[in-house]
């Protein structure tokens, strides 16, 4: 399979857009929780946020963690934390140290 010929500016902002639309998809889904996303697919929000600084990083930006967390999250890191994240269960954390060194 190959994506249509299409150029530079145009591939970057239909990129942008599907990360956009992640993101919301991720804010309106605070029901699933990191350890979850990081069980079943080796990422979570922080990675993103991370991944975003990192790229800002790359192009001489500065952005502080916490600054990337609410970009990603919506709101400040330890407020999304308050509302909607819960201790992880005994079987949630026995997976993630077992897949640990994949992440």
């Amino acid at each position: 399979m190959s994506l249509p010929e299409m150029d530079e500016k145009t591939r970057t902002e239909l990129e942008a857009a599907a990360f956009r639309r992640l993101l919301e998809h991720l804010r309106d889904r605070s029901d699933v929780q990191n350890i979850d996303l990081m069980n079943l697919a080796g990422f979570c929000r922080n990675c993103l946020s991370r991944w975003f600084r990192e790229a800002a990083e790359a192009r001489g930006i500065a952005i502080p963690d916490p600054d990337a967390r609410e970009f990603v999250y919506g709101m400040p890191y330890k407020e999304w934390q308050a509302k909607h994240q819960k201790e992880a269960t005994p079987e949630q954390k026995a997976k993630f140290a077992a897949e640990q060194h994949k992440h």
